[in-house]
């Protein structure tokens, strides 16, 4: 039986029948070959990436902290992306054609709509995490999993409760204007689909990136603050490192998933066929590439996973720490208190048994202890 699934463009209406594998109008065989290139390209490499940050957790025992077990949510989530959805919209744009049909087209919108989404808000949950962690100026308790659990089954809680509406009437799943990807009917202009399209922008994309603003704002506020009354020059490498992380991690979020929130609304309230197939494709691509950046970014630039990954492509046992030292050594804890919030420091006593007792100078040294938030 062959299934007719119709949709409307800016060439009007076509019909796309199950195994057909023609080209859509406005969509050449020119623009499905570089599409299949690319979605190559991230099926691969998000693939490689996420699957080296699962062996990573796997195998060293150093990197499942509380806090980076939302960081392997957010690897989870992607590399299901890319096993559940990349393949079809690979071997779609490869024939020319959608080749699963309607249902198939339906899962497909599902799926990618909702790791999508528990992506996005760990990534937010992450960042809001971290300022609590640099806000309180104490260290996290790393044998305390129960914080990092409510992130994790929170994320994907609140991504179904945005992703099945459509799979029982509030708007609906079905082909973009390309033919070979599924999502949200962004086209219709009926009422039931404006307004779920209007809270999915709102909720599951601005929400979490002004979380993500606020929290780094806030991180990057605090340690400058703390960094300048400490003149180190180790701090402002930290501090630098920081600055950079941050750019990274909103400027990447941005590239990702803004222009497809923002095509998606201009289809929605736009004139039809304002945006053509080939121009609606470029931000379906964006936001799978985040597939890929996402563990370039969260993970490999944490420098507990770089170490292990080293290690990994060593084959050793385990990681080599250059930035661990023994503070072990008597020392007299001080706070130093500034605008209610308060600095660990150590101060090294000197034994009076010494010689270097009774010299004009004695060595003082300060070791500054905060949390490190990367």
């Amino acid at each position: 039986m062959v299934l007719v699934l119709a949709m409307q463009n800016d060439s009007g209406i076509y019909n796309l029948s199950l195994g057909d594998t023609r080209s859509p109008p406005g969509l050449s065989r020119t623009a499905h070959t570089l599409v299949a290139v690319l979605l190559g390209f991230i099926l691969v490499q998000g693939s490689l990436y996420n699957s080296l940050v699962l062996l990573i957790f796997v195998k060293f025992e150093a990197v499942r902290t509380p806090i980076n077990m939302i960081l392997l949510n957010i690897s989870i989530s992607d590399l299901l992306v890319c096993l559940f959805g990349t393949p079809f919209s690979f071997a779609a744009s490869v024939s020319g054609g959608w080749l699963i049909g309607h249902q198939g087209c339906k899962w497909y919108g599902f799926c990618n709509s909702l790791f999508g989404i528990v992506s996005l808000v760990s990534l937010s949950m992450l960042s809001y995490e971290r300022y609590l962690t640099v806000l309180k100026c104490q260290k996290v308790d790393a044998s305390n999993y129960r914080k990092a659990w409510l992130c994790i089954i929170g994320s994907w809680l609140y991504s179904l409760l945005w992703t099945t509406p459509p799979l029982f009437g509030w708007s609906s799943y079905g082909l973009e204007s390309s033919g070979t990807t599924c999502s949200v009917v962004w086209h219709s202009k009926s009422q039931n689909n404006v307004s779920y399209i209007v809270c999915l922008f709102l909720f599951c994309l601005v929400l979490p990136l002004l979380l993500m603003i606020f929290s780094y704002g806030h991180i990057v506020k605090v340690i400058r603050g703390q960094m300048g009354r400490i003149n180190l020059s180790t701090a402002q490498k930290r501090e630098h490192h920081l600055l950079f992380m941050v750019l990274c991690m909103i400027t990447c979020y941005l590239f990702c998933w803004m222009p497809y929130g923002l095509v998606s609304l201009i289809t929605t309230f736009g004139k039809p066929g304002i945006i053509s197939p080939t121009v609606g494709i470029v931000p379906s691509i964006l936001a799978k590439s985040s597939t890929c950046v996402n563990p370039l970014i969260y993970i490999f630039m944490n420098k507990q996973f770089y170490r292990c990954f080293v290690t990994l492509l060593k084959c050793e046992s385990e990681p080599h720490d250059s930035e661990a030292t023994n503070n072990s050594r008597q020392s007299k804890e001080l706070q130093i208190k500034d605008n209610g919030k308060s600095i660990q420091s150590r101060f090294h006593q000197p034994r009076k048994d010494t010689a270097s007792s009774v010299t004009k100078h004695q060595k003082l040294t300060l070791v500054v202890n905060y949390i490190d938030y990367r």
